[in-house]
């Protein structure tokens, strides 16, 4: 049976944390993409920064 996918921060492959690279990698896009949406999110309101920071808080990093 395979494993479940696991969301992980990737910091080596990431701009600052990692989450970006991360959730791309999860949801099998291109980084850039959701790097994107981020940014688009802060230009919003300021929600894309809170969002950003908790999920580096609380996502943890893949094991290598």
């Amino acid at each position: 049976m395979s494993e479940p996918k696991r969301l992980y921060r990737i910091p080596g492959e990431g701009k600052i944390g990692g989450v970006c690279a991360g959730l791309a990698e999860y949801f099998s896009v291109d980084p850039t993409i959701v790097r994107l949406i981020f940014v688009l999110l802060l230009l919003t309101g300021s929600a894309g920064f809170w969002i950003y920071v908790i999920m580096w808080l609380i996502v943890p990093v893949k094991p290598v």
